[in-house]
């Protein structure tokens, strides 16, 4: 009510709908930023060779169990990064438990994964391999086994970790794949907008964002990936029915932290249901 009496009066002061919403507009875009070009990380250098290395495993399929399922299996670079799946099958066709989430801007997320299990997506690159449901590899020796049999391999890895020993490792192989991930950016009008080109926007996508804004969506679907920045409680106003889904709270063992998730990013929303 009082946001709605606000508007009310500035429309009222300046005499034009048009300008209250752009003072409207203008009053929410510091809660935003414009996509990087890519994710800086602090402890995982994007040299050329790393990332290149990271999308020849982003597309291996012989690593998992069976020799059929990829990254890109459940995550398709063609597909705005997701399968638009509710749950995607894993190497012998069972279901996971969860929507496969995009992994475009993703590395700029608060953690990965929706129950904001791990930190990066470094960290997040070596989870389904392992998983029994998923890749099924029956553990990171397997994997290293399997690229090392590959010449190419050793070379790429060879390449991306220069200097090192035996850079054809399990945890080399997370910290490619996220360099790889950490440049899957879609920049897009919003960006521009953002960076201060006002006819980016047509006149309906800025009353949208005004609607957006004003309506109290911006509160969690805010920053540069107009989400994936913070938790909440799946159901805060109204309960979810029938959610079977612990949420974060089988990662931390709160109980108050039931029914939560990491807030989905609305970057290519319209593209990467359901």
């Amino acid at each position: 009510m009082k946001k709605s009496l606000s508007l009310l009066l500035l429309v009222a002061a300046t005499g034009s709908p048009l300008v209250a919403q752009d003072d409207l507009v203008n009053t929410f875009l510091p809660m935003f930023a414009p996509l990087p070009e890519s994710a800086p990380s602090a402890d995982n250098e994007l040299t050329d060779a790393k990332i290149n290395l990271g999308r020849m495993l982003y597309f291996e399929n012989r690593i998992s169990k069976g020799e059929k399922i990829s990254c890109n299996s459940c995550h398709k670079l063609d597909g705005f990064g997701q399968d638009n799946l509710p749950f995607s099958p894993g190497h012998d066709g069972s279901l996971g438990g969860r929507s496969s989430p995009t992994t475009y801007n993703a590395a700029i997320h608060i953690a990965q994964f929706w129950d904001g299990r791990a930190p990066s997506v470094e960290e997040q690159a070596k989870g389904p391999v392992l998983n029994p449901v998923e890749m099924g590899a029956p553990d990171a020796d397997f994997v290293v086994r399997v690229l090392k049999s590959m010449p190419g391999y050793v070379e790429a890895f060879q390449a991306a970790f220069p200097g090192e020993a035996d850079p054809v490792n399990y945890d080399n192989f997370g910290k490619a794949v996220g360099a790889f991930e950490r440049k899957l950016m879609t920049p897009s009008n919003w960006d521009a907008f953002l960076k201060g080109n006002k006819e980016a926007l047509t006149p309906e996508e800025k009353e949208g964002f005004a609607t957006f804004a004003k309506t109290g969506c911006a509160t969690c679907h805010n920053g540069a990936g107009v989400g994936g920045h913070m938790y909440q409680k799946l159901g805060l106003v109204k309960p979810w029915p029938d959610l079977k889904d612990n949420g974060r709270s089988d990662v931390t063992k709160n109980e108050n932290e039931k029914s939560v998730f990491k807030v989905a990013s609305l970057r290519n929303i319209t593209e990467t249901g359901p």
